[in-house]
């Protein structure tokens, strides 16, 4: 059986997972980067290995994506978030056409189409107080965890607005509540719907398409989630047992499995890892991705902020979840 391992090194999380040739899920791990970025692919492959009961010589592939791909020495391809995100939400609910992804330094939203090629996205990073750090930090200065988040926030009965942009500004906004005596739950609240707010009008950046999907540490969060159904009026898919905020690692694990059986139908060997090529040709290995399937290249971005994605369909379809 064939075993293929995705590592998505994000900026705040790193997150892995294995599948095997079935498109089942073996094993699965997280953990926080840090600021060594190789050290934290490591460490969370051995993490990883340790869940599932593998030892390395037992995964075929592996494939990174996210922030860091370019640091894991064992990986044998890399690929953009954008490609492993978008596979895997199509993968997992065929209908996805737009995806939010919420991560701890930047949000992403992303528009596809039925075969999960990227149509569009749209990208926020300019500031942390529309992002996973900034409810870390405000759980911090209230003493909580990231995880005691969900349930104090669907404890508030009068959410409060943290209208400030900035992470700095809004900081200062939610120490002047507490101080006005504003209950911490309605505090934290108003904090996800502010930051709700904000992902939804991104999603319309790229042309809001029903078949909505949340991926990133976020899912994990039901106050969150319900925040932004409220705004959006309309409900998100949601993977189940975490699988949300491995999302980026599934696609890759997913699409490393497909380069896999393509190779090893027409005979040909598998690549070696980035570590073990020759000084000087990592720079020269072809990256694979959803787009190798295709002959046409992307289209440039416009004046006007459009990048579209125009390709041909494969003769093939990809796999649907059942």
């Amino acid at each position: 059986m064939l075993y293929v391992a995705g590592i998505d090194i994000g900026s705040t999380y790193s997150k892995a997972i294995v599948l095997n040739d079935r498109r089942e899920v073996v094993g699965t791990a997280v953990r926080r980067t840090g600021f060594k970025l190789a050290a934290a692919a490591e460490a969370v492959f051995e993490e990883l290995l340790q869940n599932s009961k593998f030892d390395r010589s037992t995964v075929t592939y592996v494939a990174a994506t996210g922030y860091g791909r370019y640091t894991v020495p064992f990986r044998n391809t890399q690929l953009t978030e954008l490609t492993a995100h978008a596979q895997a939400a199509v993968h997992l609910f065929p209908d996805t056409r737009t995806i939010l992804d919420i991560g701890g330094q930047d949000i992403k939203a992303i528009k596809v189409d039925a075969e999960g090629r990227v149509k569009a996205f749209r990208l926020n990073d300019k500031c942390a107080a529309g992002t996973g750090a900034f409810l870390e930090k405000t759980a911090r200065y209230l003493g909580l965890t990231t995880a005691d988040l969900g349930p104090y926030a669907l404890r508030a009965t009068k959410p409060v607005p943290i209208s400030s942009v900035c992470a700095v500004f809004a900081e200062s906004e939610v120490i002047s509540h507490l101080s006005k005596g504003v209950p911490a739950e309605d505090i934290v609240m108003g904090a996800m719907e502010s930051l709700g707010g904000r992902a939804i009008q991104l999603m319309r950046r790229v042309g809001l398409e029903p078949g909505y999907m949340l991926t990133g540490g976020m899912t994990r969060n039901a106050a969150m989630v319900k925040a932004l159904e409220s705004s959006l009026g309309a409900a998100f898919h949601v993977a189940p047992d975490g699988l949300g905020q491995l999302n980026g690692a599934y696609g890759a694990a997913f699409l490393g499995l497909r380069r896999v059986e393509k190779l090893l139908s027409e005979g040909k060997p598998i690549p070696p890892t980035a570590a073990q090529q020759a000084p000087g040709a990592t720079a020269t290995v072809r990256r694979w991705s959803a787009l190798a399937l295709t002959r046409k290249r992307v289209e440039p971005c416009r004046l006007t902020g459009s990048c579209p994605v125009v390709m041909e369909v494969p003769a093939k379809p990809l796999e649907a979840a059942a």
